[in-house]
């Protein structure tokens, strides 16, 4: 519980300070007031309410569901190295987006994150395929090539997508990662499955825990585990989907958030979950001030900068043969 109390003081303290920070410094007393007592006639509070608040939300959002899209697979796999970044799903997700883009580049929000929903479940499903036809079955590690495989295939067939329809600029957003065009619109529409999905986890974090003590344990224990895995693979297309559509194909994130939940609060996913959605929040939101900081007034790609951390932790993860820290 103090885990949870000291990270969700540390996010709300990170949404201040990265609402008050940027090409305009604004002092956290402003931010307060723009907040809660919101004047649409002064300028700064126009620009905290329409650019900088829901920027900063939307990267809570994304941080929420990148990592427990990560500690749900994760657990269902008994796979430590599992995110959905390394496991094809944000590729298969963002060459939907190619897609749409090229064929569709009218469609609204709405249908966007849809489609990334299939792409997502298509990348997945190419991955598990891949990773499953040799005899020794699916092992850790196997997994993670066939995503890196499966991640590149789906990467250049996004490219070649953009180059023949000329549909680079467009794209560029989502290949580098950042919330800078995130509106209260996005935020609405992605809020109600985000909201879905968080509840669903949670309602299946028991589940979970016994399925990562090993299949045989969790059907002796009289748990449905085709069910849960389907409910739970269903959780995470839904969970990573709506994250790339606003964000772009930001990795790592589900990879290290679960394996600093398990540090912090044990292998018990009724709090590895609720650890995950404050944490991943926490993380995505510091990368984006951070982006901004780095280089004003350019933007350093968040997803650069969460992957200095990342390639480290996945090659230390790798390194001891896939186990847990």
């Amino acid at each position: 519980m103090i885990v949870l109390i000291i990270g969700i003081v540390g996010l709300i303290f990170a949404i201040g300070l990265s609402i008050s920070l940027g090409a305009a410094n604004i002092q956290l007393t402003t931010v307060w007031t723009a907040v809660f007592h919101h004047d649409p006639m002064l300028t700064t509070h126009q620009i905290i309410w329409e650019i900088r608040l829901p920027r900063v939300l939307g990267a809570a959002m994304v941080g929420a569901c990148f990592a427990v899209a990560g500690a749900l697979m994760q657990g269902m796999t008994r796979n430590p190295l599992a995110d959905s970044g390394l496991l094809g799903i944000n590729a298969g997700a963002a060459c939907m987006l190619a897609i749409c883009f090229a064929f569709w580049p009218n469609l609204p929000y709405m249908y966007l994150i849809l489609y990334a929903f299939l792409g997502a479940g298509v990348g997945a499903c190419i991955v598990y395929g891949i990773g499953s036809m040799s005899r020794s079955g699916l092992t850790p590690m196997r997994l993670v090539l066939a995503g890196a495989a499966v991640s590149a295939l789906l990467g250049a067939l996004s490219e070649g997508i953009a180059l023949y329809f000329q549909i680079g600029q467009d794209l560029a957003f989502w290949y580098a990662g950042g919330v800078s065009g995130t509106t209260w619109m996005h935020l609405k529409v992605m809020a109600p499955w985000l909201l879905a999905a968080m509840v669903g986890a949670m309602f299946l974090s028991r589940s979970i825990t016994l399925l990562s003590l090993g299949e045989e344990v969790s059907i002796g224990l009289g748990q449905r585990t085709k069910t849960i895995k389907v409910i739970g693979m269903l959780l995470v297309l839904i969970l990573a989907g709506a994250a790339v559509s606003v964000v772009g194909a930001v990795g790592f994130v589900g990879l290290i958030v679960p394996h600093v939940a398990r540090f912090l609060v044990g292998h018990d996913y009724r709090w590895i979950i609720p650890c995950s959605i404050i944490y991943g929040g926490l993380l995505v939101v510091l990368a984006d001030l951070a982006a901004r900081m780095i280089h004003p007034p350019y933007e350093t790609p968040i997803g650069a900068l969460i992957a200095v951390i990342g390639v480290p932790f996945f090659l230390y993860l790798a390194r001891k043969g896939g186990k847990e820290i």
